[in-house]
């Protein structure tokens, strides 16, 4: 799993997207809006709050500002609601409280809400903004009202210390080692392996292989004049022979057979402050308050 913040772009009067998502399977990333998950079709697997949560047909998940999550389809032809918006929406409330449980226990009208804010969005009618403020205030308001609610704690230091030494990793993965890892989270090689499997959901050593894996395959895809054992150096492989086990594993392909199209299953952006969609290339957007982000929107 590659971990980045992500960025959301919204319309210039509204700060909510709505859209649908089959076969959903992103990568663990955080950002500070705020997301709600709605399973119309199919079962899901979010990973959110250290825990892993599976949703059935019918069932909603809130991701608070900041959690870090990710999410994979149980089943094939799996469809999501997604419901994104800016935690200053609802900040008067969230400032004081937040839900117990991410997953949801009592039902809403979602689809409803959904069906809603799509129109507003699409339509954008004078004061379409304010009026998709009101309508997901509306919307969690009820959630709020209906689920057990917890007084907010304070940041949690360490999560956010863990997102930093991501975005380290991800900027001097060569020569980043297991040890500058520990010393950076300031915790024993014990308990630091344990944090971060299950912050991750994979080990450090895994991860900052496919980090390097990744950038392999970029490398390779863009063309420029470079040996294979350059390329391994460049990425921080010890030997070629490290590099090429490694990266048949997790692509499949020995380097020098790697198909011209090929996209390696998990990406990530360089730049924690530059636009990001963690969104796999499995997962198909089909519907969208952003008509320009389907892939059909011009036909």
């Amino acid at each position: 799993m590659i971990a980045k913040r992500e960025i959301w772009s919204y319309p210039e009067e509204a700060k909510v997207w709505v859209g649908k998502y089959r076969n959903s399977h992103n990568l663990l990333h955080w950002h500070y809006d705020c997301e709600f998950v709605y399973v119309e079709r199919g079962s899901v697997d979010i990973f959110c709050e250290k825990r892993r949560h599976t949703l059935a047909q019918g069932e909603a998940l809130f991701t608070d500002s900041g959690q870090m999550h990710y999410q994979r389809a149980r089943e094939a032809d799996t469809v999501l609601i997604v419901i994104v918006f800016d935690y200053n929406i609802i900040r008067p409330f969230l400032d004081q409280f937040q839900l117990a449980s991410p997953k949801l226990y009592n039902s809403y009208p979602i689809p409803a809400c959904y069906e809603r804010l799509r129109s507003i969005l699409t339509q954008r009618k004078r004061f379409y903004g304010e009026e998709a403020t009101c309508a997901v205030r509306e919307m969690m308001i009820d959630v709020f009202r209906g689920e057990q609610l917890v007084h907010r704690l304070g940041s949690d230091r360490t999560e956010e210390a863990f997102k930093r030494l991501l975005e380290d990793i991800g900027e001097r993965f060569a020569e980043y080692t297991f040890e500058e890892a520990v010393h950076f989270m300031g915790m024993s090689d014990a308990y630091f392996s344990r944090y971060f499997k299950a912050m991750a959901g994979t080990t450090f050593s895994q991860y900052l292989n496919y980090v390097r894996t990744d950038n392999a395959v970029r490398l390779l895809r863009s063309g420029e004049d470079m040996t294979m054992t350059e390329i391994a150096e460049r990425c921080g492989f010890a030997t070629i022979r490290n590099f090429n086990r490694i990266f048949r594993e997790f692509t499949g392909n020995a380097p020098s057979r790697l198909p011209k199209d090929f996209v390696l299953g998990e990406q990530f952006s360089y730049q924690s402050e530059q636009a990001f969609t963690p969104t796999l290339y499995d997962c198909e957007l089909i519907e969208s308050s952003d008509p320009s982000a389907l892939p059909d929107a011009t036909n």
